[in-house]
């Protein structure tokens, strides 16, 4: 692995860190709920979201030096959704809104 792609591996690993601030178990108690189910862009069947976080939960449990490529990539696009996502706040209390629940698929609340 040459220096660069090893700083690009540091670099998605830490900014996924900042990006998901659930744990696999908070995460996997969440994606349990009827509330995580319901939100989310959906392709016929299960929500985009949901899909993700239950790879987040794996992905977190994964030990670093065991990420391939199509971890890392999925990693990227998890802290690419949360920072545009983020951007999006609704005004006033979003703590039981769909906005704030989608976030939660992908691993961040923005409550913590």
């Amino acid at each position: 692995m040459s220096e660069s792609s090893g700083q690009e591996r540091q670099k998605t690993l830490a900014d996924f860190g900042e990006a998901v601030n659930m744990t696999a178990g908070e995460l996997e108690e969440w994606l349990a709920t009827d509330q995580s189910r319901r939100v989310g862009q959906k392709d016929g069947g299960e929500p985009t979201g949901h899909a993700s976080g239950r790879r987040i939960v794996k992905l977190l449990r994964t030990r670093k030096s065991e990420l391939d490529d199509d971890d890392l990539a999925h990693m990227r696009k998890v802290t690419s959704y949360v920072r545009r996502h983020l951007a999006q706040r609704p005004e006033g209390d979003a703590g039981d809104t769909p906005w704030r629940y989608s976030l939660m698929n992908w691993g961040h609340d923005p409550e913590k």
